[in-house]
């Protein structure tokens, strides 16, 4: 098994999975409460931390039995300040547990080093606020002075890169990859749109990544987009245009559903994972670039793997 920033993703074109919906498996197949949606209290206890590995087993053997890569996020979602806060968790308390869970997937890593497909390490970044909807709005240099506590309990704990997945405004992604780029970790943006391809702000994907780059010079090694449907953004993502040859990997929502619908919805919507898997193979058709494939909402296992018989040669 090889690790490390050695293995980071990049434009050679090898193929690097994830896992799907952490949070709405935790919630809705496995039964387990979430208070804010938050998988970050499980690290605490050793019940918690057994269920965090469990859920994260099949994808990395996938992986290995595939032979591609895997990046491995720390569940660390909703391990910033405010969130933290709405859970009783310091600042301190949350940067302590960022560092804990880059260790946990480290030793999570290490249990699972078979063959010679690389795990990476990845710190998972949310927004300061609501993924859906975006509320008090951040300049960058806010942005970054928030940021930077999570991003920086990273750095402390030696994370090979981190990702800033859900964003739905552009000055928070900036902010988050100064913070990085601050930091000397390597750093990918994972925006996400609304039915119309979108930002919630109303900004077009193509504005937000071209703003991010002349922002940052191009401190994200790769955009993403995630917590959609390809039906959401496909049409948007038509030519050949410099933007979009900046996007690096694609981790859908299982359901055609608007962020709006999944909000009020009560039970989990799996979609059609056949049918994923062949939207992605036309998105990897189009856009060359694209080699990092995961799930988010609604995806489990058996959309990554319908996404890998769809895209990866048996």
């Amino acid at each position: 098994m090889t690790d490390g920033r050695t293995a980071f993703p990049s434009s050679d074109g090898t193929v690097f999975l994830t896992d799907g919906g952490l949070e709405t498996t935790l919630r809705f197949l496995r039964g387990i409460d979430l208070p804010c949606f938050a998988a970050f209290p499980l690290l605490l206890n050793d019940d918690g931390r057994r269920e965090l590995a469990s859920y994260f087993e099949p994808y990395i053997r996938t992986a290995q039995e595939r032979k591609v890569g895997f990046i491995l996020d720390t569940p660390t979602w909703r391990a910033n300040p405010d969130w933290g806060a709405k859970l009783g968790y310091s600042t301190q308390a949350i940067a302590d547990i960022n560092r804990q869970a880059v260790a946990w997937a480290k030793a999570l890593r290490d249990e699972n080093a078979e063959g010679e497909a690389p795990i990476v390490i990845n710190g998972a970044i949310g927004p300061r606020g609501d993924g859906y909807r975006p509320g008090d709005l951040m300049t960058a240099e806010q942005a970054q002075d928030y940021h930077s506590i999570q991003v920086n309990a990273f750095r402390d704990a030696r994370v090979d890169m981190v990702t800033a997945v859900t964003m739905n405004y552009a000055e928070e992604a900036i902010g988050v990859a100064n913070a990085a780029q601050a930091a000397g970790i390597p750093v990918v943006i994972s925006f996400t749109v609304e039915t119309d391809g979108r930002l919630a702000s109303g900004e077009t994907l193509q504005s937000a990544i071209e703003r991010t780059d002349h922002a940052t010079g191009s401190a994200p090694v790769y955009y993403m987009i995630n917590c959609a449907h390809p039906t959401h953004f496909e049409s948007v993502l038509s030519g050949n245009d410099a933007w979009i040859q900046r996007l690096g990997g694609v981790r859908a929502n299982a359901s055609t559903k608007s962020h709006a619908e999944l909000d009020e919805a009560t039970e989990l919507d799996p979609g059609d994972p056949v049918d994923l898997g062949r939207r992605y193979r036309g998105l990897r058709e189009r856009i060359g670039t694209l080699s990092v494939l995961g799930g988010c909402c609604g995806t489990d296992h058996r959309h990554i793997a319908a996404i890998c018989d769809a895209c990866l040669p048996a």
